[in-house]
């Protein structure tokens, strides 16, 4: 767009060269200036006077930052200063550093100040009372710039060392919540350059100055990147304001310009040739904008916005610029939130037009029109009710409903469960313009957002057995599945688009193989999955829609517990979740229902899933195996134990990750995205910082041994350090005999080929040498440890009696004589098939 072609604003001298730095009050009726003479200014809106001069402060002014009261400077001797804006005067010094001050921000209610200096703390004061004060003392380079959310609840420090910090302060000590890294430039705190985090006015988002010369809009949900305002200018960036209604984003910098965006568009909608700008500011109220020079001029700016540009300032409060916008996201039927949480409530009902509100409405006057005034209120003594703006009386003449007489104002509390909401194993939300639909051992779906459609990649780990491939998505696909059979895809109902799936086999000897599939009108994906014989898909109206590989219906039922959540599959059978009855804790419990849907028979029906409080299901799926598996928000995963017989599947925990021993010396911060369960061991994605889902670049898979959270005895250790070798057999004996269950039920639910069978036989005899092992560490410990090391003999499952041979044997060799003669007995009574209690 052309530079607009108005009048230029006149500079007036106000300070010498050097960095200048203003403010406007948040009325916008008075505008101040600091320099680096001792000299702070003060300009009146609207006045072409002279300047309000305040003298004998300090030189060398490096902050300011304003009230409607009173205004805070902050200057390179460390002193942090407040005036007063009623009587032009020093009123006290707010605090004192070591070191020059970089940047002053007065929280939005106006009574906190925090002060960053060169020093490796920022300083929050109460203006009020300055001995409280609240410090952040992690830094590991100086902080250059800060900004206070518009509820006051965060704040953001950019520092020298290219990171933007975000901290929480509403507890008594601030707290790290996340940090923005790989964006900001490094800077040193007195660069004329900008690395300054400023928040968009509804609150959801900041914005930042880039290496790139752009400004990447950073959700403060997450700290994703959104929107980009890139192509404006031609050097780095020196200063950037949002306008008061958030519609605009205006920037400076090196190249001598002053450039105005279109916040929804991210478009350049004016330009200004000014050389020199180091700060400005939007005037709060009106189409004024003013900035100051290095050579310490002032430019006020009548008029600054072109009539058809002042439109975007007019308008009221306008969202943040995100890529995937959230509130743009939220049902018909749900209420959108307010900037800062705030409610609207406005008293400005209007009656009813043409309707009968009282009684007197409907039968019209009494007879003769006199009785309407029978009683006057002459001596206003209160006889008369007053009428309320809706022409009817109020209840100010009834008592409090206080006590346990509430029974009708309880009516109006309505009772909400909270459900579990429906999700899609192995996908992640956006992030900026891209998310991943599908993550597993087989290889990564994930799909790029191009304003008109998406460009969907399917790429593979072995690049031997499958092809990669890219194509374009017009239908907006928002979940997948992958596996070594095919690909499959859905896109969800909008408008007049009914719902679709899609799939896409990788291997054919037919021309064309792969098919789409519309569901009826009005009804939504929930969720699908992919086996080697069947696909599943979860529907808004309840239903389970199973079809073969290549599009035949082959069942359509209703699911019992509802709204559904999230389905998997593993060859014919076939695993769905949905919402129970209410649970004591006001929220819905979830159920879990698996069925053999080619012989048509049910394992477990509307079984509970057993999370434990304040718990969330992040993902279900089967093993390489075929047993079910979740990994709860807790970090626990867990396998479903005796899931082929009705009626007796428990969950029984694998691995909880928070107990890994790299997490032990509490160094590291960092969680883990399930991605599956393969040749036992739980295969993840690491997070750190922070995050909640896997980005881009591709992660990589990370594997753990799984260890059940066992519940040890407290023993000393000994020299050797043979006391902790038992809590660790302890574990494997419990891990190893839960591993050995679930083949077990393999082998008895179908017909076991014979390496089924030789693995079973292995892993009996693997329990039994765990207990061989842990036998030997009590005969260790001494005589009186020797009825548990008897009852460990007893768990041993051989009836071959070789092991009670060899347990025979460590009791001897630790001379526990009383020990071996016992296991002798146990061996004989095993060997005539008496069970261990007989005598």
């Amino acid at each position: 767009m052309a530079a607009v072609t108005q009048q230029r604003a006149r500079g007036r001298p106000a300070h010498p060269n050097g960095p200048t730095f203003l403010t406007y009050t948040p009325d916008g009726s008075k505008l101040i200036t600091a320099g680096t003479n001792n000299v702070i200014r003060v300009y009146t809106t609207g006045s072409d006077g002279e300047p309000t001069n305040i003298d004998d402060c300090q030189d060398n002014n490096t902050a300011l930052a304003a009230t409607d009261a009173f205004f805070i400077a902050g200057a390179e001797d460390g002193s942090v200063c407040l005036y007063s804006l009623e009587t032009y005067l020093y009123d006290k010094m707010l605090t004192r550093c070591t070191l020059p001050i970089r940047d002053i921000a007065i929280s939005p209610d106006g009574n906190w100040a925090a002060v960053a200096s060169d020093e490796l703390e920022i300083k929050i004061v109460d203006i009020q009372d300055m001995i409280k004060l609240l410090h952040i003392r992690d830094l590991p380079k100086p902080p250059k710039h800060l900004s206070f959310h518009p509820s006051g609840s965060y704040l953001a420090a950019s520092c020298t060392d290219g990171i933007v910090y975000i901290y929480s302060i509403n507890t008594e000590e601030p707290t790290l919540v996340k940090k923005i890294d790989g964006l900001i430039r490094r800077l040193e705190s007195d660069d004329e350059r900008s690395s300054r985090a400023i928040w968009h006015p509804d609150g959801r988002a900041f914005a930042i100055p880039t290496a790139t010369r752009e400004v990447q809009v950073v959700s403060q949900e997450d700290g994703e990147k959104q929107r980009t305002f890139s192509g404006g200018h031609m050097g780095d960036l020196t200063a950037l304001a949002w306008s008061p209604n958030g519609a605009m984003l205006a920037t400076s910098a090196s190249d001598r310009k002053i450039v105005v965006w279109d916040a929804k568009t991210q478009r350049t909608i004016a330009r200004y040739d000014y050389s020199g700008v180091v700060n400005f500011a939007w005037h709060p109220k009106e189409n004024i904008f003013s900035f100051v020079t290095s050579e310490g001029e002032l430019f006020i700016y009548p008029n600054f916005l072109s009539p058809e540009n002042l439109k975007l300032l007019q308008q009221p409060l306008q969202p943040a610029p995100f890529i995937h916008d959230p509130l743009a996201e939220v049902p018909g039927n749900a209420r959108k939130a307010l900037a800062h949480g705030l409610k609207n409530n406005t008293d400005d009902r209007t009656r009813r037009i043409d309707t009968p509100e009282t009684l007197d409405d409907i039968l019209g006057p009494l007879s003769g029109g006199e009785e309407d005034d029978f009683i006057e209120d002459d001596d206003g003594a209160g006889y008369l009710d007053k009428i309320n703006g809706y022409g009817k009386r109020s209840n100010g003449h009834l008592d409090a409903l206080d006590g346990p007489n509430t029974k009708r104002r309880a009516t109006y509390e309505v009772f909400q469960p909270q459900t579990h909401k429906s999700f899609q194993p192995g996908s992640t939300p956006w992030r900026g313009n891209r998310r991943y639909l599908c993550l597993n051992l087989t290889g990564f779906v994930w799909t790029v957002d191009q304003e008109s459609h998406n460009t969907v990649t399917v790429e593979f780990y072995d690049r031997e057995e499958h092809r990669d491939f890219h194509f374009t998505d017009p239908y907006l696909y928002d979940k997948a599945c992958l596996n070594e059979q095919g690909t499959l895809f859905s896109c969800p109902l909008t408008g007049d688009n009914p719902a679709m799936i899609f799939y896409r086999p990788h291997q054919t000897w037919t021309a064309r193989a792969d098919w789409r599939t519309q569901l009826p009108a009005g009804e939504d994906i929930t969720s699908i999955s992919l086996s080697d014989s069947y696909i599943v898909v979860t529907t808004s109206a309840n239903y389970v829609r199973v079809f073969t590989l290549f599009g035949t219906p082959f069942k359509v039922y209703r699911q019992k517990s509802s709204p559904t959540v999230t389905c998997a599959s593993w060859r014919d059978y076939v695993l769905t979740m949905g919402n129970g009855p209410v649970g004591g804790d006001g929220c819905t419990k979830l159920l879990y229902t698996i069925e053999n849907v080619k012989r048509d028979e049910v394992c477990q029906s509307e079984d509970i899933v057993a999370l434990t409080e304040n718990a969330q299901i992040k993902s279900v799926f089967f093993s390489d195996t075929g047993d079910p598996y979740i990994y709860d928000s807790l970090g626990t995963l867990l396998i479903l134990q005796h899931w082929r017989t009705p009626g007796q599947a428990r969950w029984v925990p694998l691995l909880d990750t928070k107990m890994l021993e790299r997490l032990a010396g509490g160094r590291k911060e960092e969680t883990y995205w399930p991605v599956a369960v393969a040749q036992n061991k739980f295969h993840c994605i690491i997070l750190k910082g922070g995050d909640q889902y896997p980005y881009f670049p591709k992660p990589l898979l990370s594997e753990f041994e799984f260890k059940i959270p066992c519940s040890t005895a407290v023993v000393e250790e000994t020299s050797d350090g043979s006391a902790s070798e038992g809590p660790r057999l302890e574990e494997s004996f419990v891990r190893s005999s839960l591993m050995l269950s679930v083949l077990e039920d393999l082998v008895a639910a179908t017909n076991a080929s014979h390496g089924q069978r030789t693995e079973l036989s292995r892993r009996e005899m693997e329990v039994d040498k765990v207990l061989l092992q842990l036998l030997n560490v009590e005969c260790r410990e001494g005589e009186d440890r020797g009825m548990k090391a008897l009852e460990i003999v007893g768990l041993m499952r051989d009836s071959s009696g070789k092991m009670l041979e060899a347990a025979g044997k460590v009791a001897g060799r630790y001379g526990r004589s009383v020990l071996q003669e016992k296991i002798n007995d146990l061996a004989e009574r095993r060997l005539m098939g008496m069970d261990d209690e007989d005598t």
